[in-house]
């Protein structure tokens, strides 16, 4: 009777299966719409990505104490590794030479990148460059038997497009979903240090950054990036890093290895209705000029205070993250198009955009133990700005005497022989009182440490 009653429920299941199965035309021959065509020509664009890294492990304070490991005659501690591996996705942009566009999260800090394509192939890939601020990596593999994804406008992109996400969440290996455009223009998430983000409700999860989103034609319009998950799941809110952003910042990493971002050199505030009326403005968006720094890029081209910014390279200008945003794509030397009111009547002026100005020297000048390092002040537009006051270690001869002493580019010195140095003139003077030897308090990242030379 029970055998019989699990027979009936399997039928009815596979009744049930084939009633829902969806018909494969409309009843007169025409196929039902579909995005497979589309989806067969982009989808061997987009990769999978793992990464390997090596990560410390925490051993119990006790053990890190010298006088506890006397007592009980423990050998002196070395620091433990532990492997840490990470999944991501990435976009191939350029067949010929192999490069993949992917998040910088996905591929920070890691040792060993793979990049697995649809077809079964797997490949070691090398890092270009990778700007933190904007999230934006490159990475290089062997350039044979690629498929490509062209790139889109995004600044054409209108809410309510329909858009399609492509990744690999949760390690799952290759999926699609899809969505429309929900806004645009999202910023002030504190997700990056530049945000200008495409909102979809295209199921975006963990192990889809990196991975493409694309039009209906299969081109790219964004990168995706990241989640809006209180329970720790899609709630149908992602982001994703335009294709015109991304493109701009892929252009100097694979030039440069890096992203070297001008200024304008000047402050601004959002107009609001407020400040439009105090000062006789028609305007209900735009960027109110508060100060212009003398003979920086926006004083050279005739900018003024209370100028107000409208528009960039053709782009409108609605707060001060659009014109943030805007300015912080752009490479030093680049010409920038500004749309301006000025008393009410528009006008459009040419600014270059200028290298932000770095006091850099060679220390050893300043000491001779100081050899192979190359310092620099922290500049207004670095992250560690407001963060740590020091001098920043821009380079250091491989093979010196303060490269085999572990100084790395990147670091920060705060302190010589426990006196604080900001600038170079608090480090001739702390160097004055010094003798052959030097105490360098080092800040790298989140930890200090001490070097002495």
């Amino acid at each position: 009777m029970v055998e019989r009653l699990w027979l009936v429920l399997i039928s009815l299941c596979y009744i049930c299966q084939a009633q829902a199965a969806l018909p494969t035309s409309d009843g007169q021959g025409d196929k039902l719409p579909t995005l497979a065509p589309m989806l067969e020509k982009v989808t061997p664009a987009v990769v999978n990505i793992s990464t390997q890294s090596h990560v410390a492990e925490r051993d119990n304070p006790l053990l890190q104490d010298p006088f506890f490991r006397r007592f009980f005659g423990l050998p002196e501690s070395k620091p433990r590794q532990q492997r840490s591996q990470s999944l991501g996705s990435g976009v191939i942009i350029d067949a010929d030479n192999g490069y993949v566009l992917t998040n910088n999260h996905v591929i920070a800090k890691a040792r060993e990148i793979s990049v697995h394509l649809r077809d079964g192939r797997i490949l070691e890939a090398e890092l270009v460059g990778a700007d933190p601020e904007a999230d934006v990596a490159v990475i290089q593999v062997p350039a044979e038997g690629l498929t490509a994804l062209s790139m889109a406008d995004s600044d054409e992109l209108q809410v309510g497009d329909f858009v399609v996400a492509i990744g690999n969440p949760f390690g799952l290996g290759q999926t699609v979903t899809s969505g429309i455009v929900s806004a645009l223009g999202r910023s002030g998430l504190g997700i990056e240090g530049y945000e200008d983000f495409i909102q979809t409700d295209a199921s975006i999860n963990p192990g889809n950054s990196g991975g493409a989103l694309v039009n209906l034609r299969g081109e790219l319009v964004g990168i995706n990036t990241a989640i809006v998950a209180p329970g720790g799941g899609n709630v149908g809110i992602g982001f994703a890093i335009p294709s015109n952003m991304a493109r701009e910042l892929m252009g100097q990493l694979v030039v440069y290895g890096e992203i070297r971002r001008g200024r304008l050199g000047v402050s601004g505030q959002t107009l609001n209705p407020e400040l439009a009326k105090a000062f006789g403005l028609d305007l209900h968006k735009g960027v109110l000029i508060s100060s212009v720094e003398p003979g920086a890029a926006a004083d050279q081209a005739g900018m003024k205070v209370g100028d107000v910014v409208i528009g960039i390279n053709g782009r409108l200008v609605e707060d001060t993250a659009d014109l943030r945003n805007a300015i912080g794509i752009l490479r030093a030397g680049a010409d920038v198009k500004l749309k301006l009111i000025r008393e009410g009547k528009q006008r459009t002026i040419t600014a270059k955009i200028e290298a932000p100005a770095q006091l850099q020297f060679e220390a050893r000048q300043l000491h001779q133990r100081l050899e192979g390092l190359i310092l620099g002040s922290i500049i207004e537009d670095s992250p560690l700005y407001g963060k740590v006051d020091g001098l920043l270690v821009l380079e250091v001869a491989p093979g010196s005497y303060t490269w085999r002493a572990g100084l790395r580019r990147g670091d920060v010195i705060t302190s010589v022989n426990r006196r604080m140095v900001s600038n170079r003139e608090a480090l001739e003077e702390a160097l004055k009182l010094s003798g052959q030897s030097l105490l360098l308090n080092i800040r790298r990242g989140n930890r200090a440490l001490f070097v002495l030379l």
